[in-house]
């Protein structure tokens, strides 16, 4: 919409005065004043004809303010803005203000926002003109778009939290809820209950109306004297000083039942440790409490049997020492009558006798000899069974010295290369026990090294990983094969056949026999014609001050 230079808004009847070319003193005070406001103003007659205009209104079509008087409102504003602007120019010459912001494209191409005010000039009941006034509130625009976007974000993030917490708020409630064998409720600093749960409806049977407001002691059983439960006053004053108090008792349902529990109350303090509240978790411990009942039942019945097979045992041990004393005395005498008339006859009858008559008298003596031998190992194992261990330090090198100096005497033809650490440690044990055993593991080595020329026996010692020391004694005898030697430390068990090798079958038994004394364990390795390493371990005299034997006390030690 285009309107033609001087068209006319209302009846105006006299033309529009166009201003005189000198400006009074008061007109050019006037416009000093209006030039120094920011603020865009200009005055149109009621034909839309500019009469007044301000240097902040010129410059923004590019004129100056004289430039801009006699100017039509068509000839200023762009033809796309007037559709806008008429219908509220013809609302304000008919006396009705109009206020309204706008968007506007300044010279630069950037936007702009505007605060518009078309004020009428109604002089007598007349319309006159119009006064246009433009306040650039970009910045303030710009400034409420921040804070409008800022609210929102807030905004966003408030609902965001609040749904989080919500959520959270339900998670926590359907795990209370839906806990079993467990219930949690909550109480005051004084212990009243202040938030009953679906679980504790669910263990005490009590609803929530009728909870709310109660002291929790009503919930406490009043016969658990003698449990480890004190006194409700004293069990707050406790969670409150400690932050966790835990007690166990009986508890009281809502129909008089009872069900021993396990209670624990925690403070719950605020960031500034405050005291919010306490929380209360009890447990049914009921089933807990019956299996514990019958497991004390059940260790009462043990110990009783234990105890009768105590006594059971020492009758065994009384009928074996018997056992002992009649193979030590009633086999033993006939097989010395045997043997002492076999030499008899063997003397009587001479090199003259009947050669198989002669052989029978050698084998009826060695089977002898063999016997007696075996019956001193059972006696020995039985003893080692019954007799006390006395712990105490031993030094096992001078111990080993005398046990490798007896083996030399008794083989001074062997040619055996001995192989002794000459820093074996300090050891916790029976000192006589201890050379037994050694004398029973190296005599093994001395007599299966004995096709071997030279032969070789090690004894030696390493940390064990798991506490105390393992100890071995090694040799380059013939072996034996491990996967048949099952029964390798039972008595009078042998893995070569006495033809080859003399012996018993006992010293493996009785040396197992007193290293399980001392509390160690004992094992083979061993392949045929690559030798055999038996291993031990004993406990370590940690730190004791070095210690020696006397010749004469060790030669005591030796078997």
């Amino acid at each position: 919409m285009t309107l033609p230079p001087h068209t006319s808004f209302g009846d105006a009847r006299e033309p529009a005065s166009q201003g005189s070319s000198h400006p009074s003193d008061t007109e050019s005070l006037l416009r000093s004043i209006t030039d120094r406001i920011p603020a865009r103003l200009a005055y149109y007659d009621k034909d839309l004809v500019c009469r007044y205009s301000n240097a902040a209104h010129a410059s923004r079509y590019g004129r100056k303010p004289e430039e801009m008087v006699g100017s039509h409102l068509s000839e200023v504003v762009r033809p796309d803005l007037l559709p806008e602007i008429l219908p509220r120019v013809a609302a304000a010459l008919s006396g009705h203000a109009q206020t309204f912001e706008a968007e506007r494209t300044d010279a630069n191409g950037q936007r702009r926002y505007y605060e518009i005010h078309y004020l009428p000039d109604r002089r007598n009941d007349d319309i006159h003109g119009i006064f246009i006034e433009l306040h650039d509130i970009t910045e303030r625009r710009r400034t409420e778009e921040i804070v409008l976007n800022a609210n929102q974000d807030l905004e966003e993030r408030v609902r965001a939290r609040s749904a989080e917490l919500f959520r959270s708020e339900q998670r926590f409630r359907l795990m209370v809820d839906a806990i079993q064998d467990y219930c949690i409720y909550f109480v005051d600093e004084n212990g009243q209950i202040n938030e009953w749960s679906e679980s504790a409806q669910r263990l005490h049977g009590h609803r929530r109306d009728q909870m709310n407001g109660r002291p929790f002691k009503v919930l406490l059983a009043t016969d658990n004297a003698g449990e480890d439960e004190v006194d409700p006053d004293q069990v707050l004053r406790l969670a409150k000083a400690h932050g966790q108090w835990e007690s166990r008792g009986w508890r009281l349902r809502d129909d008089g039942s009872r069900f021993w529990a396990h209670t624990v109350l925690t403070a719950l303090r605020n960031e500034a440790g405050e005291l919010q509240g306490l929380s209360v978790i009890t447990r049914d411990m009921t089933a807990a409490k019956s299996l514990e009942d019958v497991m004390n039942d059940l260790n009462k019945e043990l110990e009783k049997r234990v105890a009768e097979r105590t006594q059971q045992l020492v009758a065994a041990n009384k009928d074996l020492d018997v056992f002992s004393h009649m193979v030590s005395h009633d086999l033993r005498a006939p097989l010395r009558h045997i043997s002492s008339f076999v030499t008899l006859l063997q003397e009587q009858i001479g090199q003259s006798g009947d050669v198989l008559t002669l052989q029978y008298l050698n084998s009826i003596v060695k089977s002898s000899k063999r016997m007696s031998h075996m019956i001193e190992g059972l006696l020995e194992y039985a003893r080692l069974g019954r007799v006390a261990v006395e712990m105490q330090p031993v030094p096992l090198s001078p111990l080993l010295e005398s046990v490798v100096a007896h083996l030399r005497q008794e083989n001074p033809d062997r040619h055996i290369d001995w192989i002794i650490d000459p820093e074996l440690p300090v050891v916790k044990g029976d000192a006589m026990m201890l050379a037994q055993a050694f004398g029973y593991l190296l005599n093994n080595s001395v007599k299966y090294t004995r096709p071997r020329d030279p032969a070789e026996i090690e004894v030696g010692w390493q940390v064990n990983p798991v506490g105390g020391r393992t100890f071995f004694v090694r040799d380059n005898g013939v072996g034996f094969d491990l996967e048949k030697a099952h029964n390798l430390f039972v008595m009078f068990q042998r893995q070569h056949h006495s033809m080859d090798f003399e012996g018993t079958g006992t010293g493996l038994s009785l040396s197992q026999r007193i290293i399980e004394r001392h509390g160690g364990r004992i094992w083979c390795e061993s392949a045929p014609g690559q030798g055999c390493t038996f291993y031990f371990n004993l406990p370590l005299e940690e730190e004791l001050p070095e210690l020696t034997f006397p010749e004469s006390a060790m030669a005591s030690l030796v078997i």
